[in-house]
């Protein structure tokens, strides 16, 4: 198998259990490239949330790339914009009053913040502006602009909620929108173009690459698509069940370096 491209997505994948890049993995990514394969960042977190790792592994310029907001955004590292599949002011309308029906907090990100909707904040909405270095403003739904440029909204509550929430959705949601839960305490809304496996395509079609030039290395729903399109799809140890028996090979877990123990087998 000819791997030109490696995506590599981050929270409970790149990172380990304590959510940390360890050395072990910033060698083997950086021995990769210096074989000339292309390492691409693949997450549900903005760029502001992933430039502390590309800094780790030397990654930027113009010709290197990121995947963010799970495939509803794809840029260049000089942040010009690829592609961006948004969602409507009217789908915030109609995902922010399904929340309140469901009895789960609420909120959107755009590239410069998290808009919450909820006065007692979630504290997993306060433990992802940090993780992706975005400030968070409370709103009412009133005052939200039409012309906002909406990238994901996202369900977020306790896990128990969020999985009672889930179990609840209407198909009509999940037929019109992108809908995954990404976290037990996450369900994230999108554009329906919107995925990391699309995102992922579109990009290796631009770099004149094949699926069967692609390895792709994940843990939780929103990787499925792209292990489903990569040639060598790999699942983290520590991966839910579906991306296991989707992937081509199963990795080590994240506390064991998995990301480096698939790299060294297949690449070097």
């Amino acid at each position: 198998m000819d791997i030109k491209l490696i995506t590599i997505d981050i929270d409970g994948t790149l990172l380990n259990e304590k959510n940390h890049l360890a050395q072990p993995t910033i060698d083997t990514i950086t021995a990769a490239r210096q074989k000339g394969i292309k390492v691409v960042l693949c997450t549900g977190r903005p760029l502001s949330g992933v430039k502390p790792y590309l800094d780790a592994l030397s990654i930027s310029g113009a010709d290197e790339y990121a995947i963010t907001f799970n495939g509803a955004m794809s840029q260049n590292l000089d942040g010009k914009v690829i592609t961006h599949q948004t969602l409507t002011y009217d789908e915030f309308l109609e995902t922010e009053m399904l929340a309140r029906k469901l009895g789960v907090h609420y909120q959107f990100e755009t590239m410069d913040a998290i808009y919450a909707f909820n006065r007692d904040l979630s504290p997993y909405s306060v433990g992802e502006s940090y993780l992706v270095r975005l400030p968070i403003k409370y709103r009412t739904p009133e005052e939200i602009k039409p012309d906002l440029v909406i990238s994901k909204a996202m369900f977020v509550d306790f896990p128990k909620l969020i999985t009672t929430a889930n179990n609840q959705l209407p198909q009509s949601l999940r037929d019109q929108m992108y809908v995954v839960q990404s976290e037990p305490f996450f369900i994230e809304i999108m554009n329906k173009k919107a995925s990391k496996g699309n995102a992922l395509h579109a990009l290796a079609t631009d770099l004149c690459f094949s699926a069967e030039n692609v390895m792709a290395i994940g843990d939780q729903g929103n990787d499925l698509t792209m292990i489903k399109y990569a040639g060598l799809g790999v699942a983290m140890e520590n991966g839910i069940d579906d991306v296991k028996e989707a992937a081509s090979f199963v990795t080590k877990s994240n506390a064991e370096n998995g990301v480096a123990y698939a790299i060294k087998k297949w690449i070097l």
